[in-house]
């Protein structure tokens, strides 16, 4: 059973971001009744979602030695502007007026780190220039490479600005990973079912699991704001068992294999809004854990709201999976739109992917006001049957996926406009398509199978009722 942030960051002996003094849990949404439109509770969960205040302080990065120049290492910059930053109590940590190479960033409470128009932070080509961190690897946790910019246990953390973060991994080792990183992520997986302890699932500088750019972990009151994010190795924005955050107005843009847009893991109260996505996978995607560690961990990703967002990239736009263990409940996505992108499409509207060891437990997914194409490969695509990595890792645990609607899609140019694909042993239970409208499909009839209580109302296919 899905268990709660608290309790876990509790017995992972995390004292800041969700157990720290003035950050206490808000009590959970109530559920709206049977009777009610599910869609009354988004007021109340963006009510619960406050972006972090600063005090009105101001750390020049360039006070602490750093210089803009795109040649010199002021990774030590960094570290001194926000260890005086936070020891003050707080402020912001100003980034203005050039490139600044550097390695991994580890931010702390109360630090605003503000990239102004103009000026960029540019990652490190070495992998030794990010340090091994307790961190989750495709929800699994482990002791890897720093995500580029990484807070552990700590509360009130923004990234804001007109600038840019550039993740610089086409310069780096990262994608070359891509082709030797098997041996490592066959032998993480076996750590993890055969309960080896976090701390001794050692990997990192001589291993090939490529770090995330963005990672929240563990961490409260959490805002990402106006950014341009550009060239990740994996995972752009990628916040793990945290609460309260907030990504807005960010655009950014990704090539590569595992090069996500936002990720939120295991986390509650989060909203989406306003962003650009260009990514060379999925756009929007949540997540709770893989197979055996994302159970043992136990907590689900829930009261998330998702809308107002452009996406121009590959894979899934709106995105649950494959990496659910924990469970993902109460996910309210409206007004998104999908676009032709500068080298990619949409493989997907709406994707739900999970298989028969994630386990876990998908409901209460609400999406409205979908809109766009092409979607090069299906307009909604619910797959439980998504690919099983690995040779034999784990047990047997089939994923439960219920309560799913769907209303007023509008998607254009697609293979299909509905598919699902459920598990002979765990059918779908509950999928609802209503007051939608798909043109230029090639496959007009629905393709379902392993389904129950799936009803399709007012719903045309190339300009006929379904």
């Amino acid at each position: 059973m899905a268990g709660s942030r608290r309790d876990f960051l509790k017995t992972a002996g995390l004292t800041g971001g969700l157990l720290a003094a003035g950050a206490a849990l808000a009590p959970a949404a109530v559920s709206a009744g049977p009777s009610a439109d599910p869609w009354d509770r988004v007021p109340e969960i963006l009510a619960r979602i406050v972006p972090p205040r600063f005090p009105d302080r101001t750390f020049d990065l360039r006070s602490f030695g750093a210089v803009g120049d795109d040649k010199k290492d002021n990774t030590k910059a960094f570290a001194s502007a926000i260890s005086a930053c936070t020891a003050a109590g707080g402020g912001r940590v100003l980034v203005t007026g050039g490139t600044y190479r550097t390695g991994a960033i580890h931010l702390r409470s109360n630090v605003d780190l503000h990239v102004a128009a103009g000026a960029t932070i540019k990652f490190s080509a070495s992998a030794s220039a990010f340090p091994a961190v307790y961190t989750r690897w495709q929800g699994i946790e482990c002791v890897n490479f720093s995500p580029f910019v990484y807070a552990r246990g700590q509360a009130n953390l923004a990234l804001t600005g007109a600038g840019t973060i550039d993740g610089n991994a086409q310069a780096g080792p990262w994608f070359d990973y891509d082709g030797q990183r098997g041996p490592d992520w066959d032998r993480l997986q076996q750590m993890a079912v055969d309960g080896v302890p976090v701390e001794k699932r050692k990997f990192g500088d001589g291993h090939y699991l490529k770090p995330n750019m963005i990672q929240f972990y563990g961490c409260r009151n959490i805002l990402v704001e106006g950014l341009s994010l550009r060239n990740p190795a994996m995972w752009t924005v990628h916040p793990v068992l945290s609460e309260n955050v907030t990504v807005r107005d960010i655009k950014i843009h990704s090539r590569g294999a595992m090069v996500d847009g936002v990720d939120p893991e295991s986390c509650a109260d989060v909203h989406i809004h306003h962003c650009s996505f260009d990514t060379g996978d999925d756009g929007t995607v949540i997540k709770s854990g893989r197979d055996t560690d994302g159970r043992r961990v136990g907590v689900p990703s829930e009261r998330i709201v998702i809308e107002d967002n452009d996406y121009h990239g590959r894979w899934g736009a709106i995105t649950i999976g494959s990496e659910m263990s924990g469970g993902v409940r109460d996910v309210f996505a409206q007004r998104n739109r999908i676009h032709q992108g500068s080298s990619y499409k949409a493989f997907y509207g709406l994707y739900l992917k999970t298989n028969k060891r994630r386990g876990g437990v998908i409901e209460n997914i609400h999406v409205r006001d979908l809109s766009g194409g092409p979607v090069d490969r299906g307009a909604i695509f619910v797959d439980m049957n998504y690919s099983l990595t690995g040779p034999g890792f784990g047990d047997i645990v089939h994923p439960v996926i219920r309560n799913i609607d769907a209303r007023d899609i509008r998607l254009d140019d697609s293979p299909f406009a509905l598919k699902i694909a459920g598990s002979p042993e765990s059918p779908l239970t509950g999928f609802r398509l209503a007051d939608s409208a798909f043109t230029n499909i090639d496959i007009p009839k629905p393709q379902i199978s392993n389904a129950k209580n799936v009803v399709i109302s007012n719903v045309k296919v190339n300009g006929k009722p379904l």
